[in-house]
């Protein structure tokens, strides 16, 4: 009986940390998506912009 009961215990446990992934994994999976839909990486600060205006606008060597 206690050799069930463990048995039972371990698969429930399994069965819990697959659908824990599962979720991680399509929230990811939506992130991505979203991400990819708006372009956007996150909110630029003044001197971010400036970087990054001053790299697209010097040739390179």
């Amino acid at each position: 009986m206690a050799e069930k009961r463990k048995s039972m215990v371990l698969s429930v446990v399994a069965v819990a940390v697959f659908a824990g992934l599962g979720r991680m994994v399509l929230q990811k999976i939506k992130a991505d998506r979203a991400a990819r839909r708006t372009n956007v990486a996150g909110p630029l600060d003044e001197k971010t912009r400036e970087w990054i205006s001053e790299v697209v606008r010097t040739p390179r060597q």
